[in-house]
């Protein structure tokens, strides 16, 4: 398969990921048959894991992990999960793959996985640390969108803050089904707990809003 990233890419790429502090495993998950886009996922990561020795690559089949799938509520494919450096998830999930615009909320989430993480206010890092209750953000991109990675970041930049919230990038044709059920005709899409809706890239403050709300 011809790679995906050319030189200047890969160059480029090597000299962000120089600014990684910690290991970051990615933990993808794929399947025999009918998978759209799980060999160009894979192809994908496997050139990420090229660029630097800080970022590790297990591949896993959903029907046969099931487990590991169980562990890390892995429902389709292709998807993948981000690690730190201790193996502990931290609730970052890719639906799909971060190709095209999404590439710039797959490299800013394994740069703050390995600690190098965003100046947060702290009234806000106090709001966010209060949430006691299981949180699921789901954001529906198109990898052809630009505004779409910032609302992707939002979600993964709460999960890592916060254990009771997961972030997820759905990758909206994909996984079609998924769209028509939740609607999504604009993106990003972004659905909390399968109930409160936000569209478009929304402040973050947005986002917690409506997670205080629920």
């Amino acid at each position: 398969m011809q790679k995906m990233l050319n030189k200047e890419i890969q160059d480029q790429l090597r000299q962000v990921f120089s600014e990684m502090k910690d290991d970051v495993t990615m933990v993808l998950f794929t399947e025999e048959g009918e998978c759209y886009s799980c060999a160009e996922t894979m192809g994908l990561l496997e050139e990420i894991e090229e660029l630097s020795d800080k970022i590790h690559l297990r591949k896993l089949d959903l029907n046969k992990d099931i487990e590991e799938a169980k562990k890390y509520n892995i429902e389709m494919t292709p998807s993948f999960v981000l690690l730190d450096r201790n193996g502990e998830y931290q609730g970052v999930k890719f639906n799909g793959i971060p190709a095209g615009h999404e590439i710039n909320s797959f490299i800013p989430a394994l740069l703050e996985m390995s600690g190098v993480r965003q100046d947060i206010p702290a009234d806000f890092a106090q709001r966010v640390a209060k949430i006691d209750k299981p949180v699921n953000i789901k954001v529906f991109v198109t990898l052809s969108c630009p505004h779409c990675p910032g609302a992707v970041q939002k979600a993964h930049v709460l999960a890592m803050m916060n254990k009771n919230i997961v972030g997820e990038m759905i990758e909206a044709q994909t996984f079609s089904d998924l769209s028509n059920k939740f609607n999504v005709s604009g993106v990003p899409k972004i659905v909390i707990n399968d109930t409160l809706e936000l569209v478009g890239n929304q402040p973050i403050e947005q986002f917690l809003a409506q997670i205080e709300s629920l």
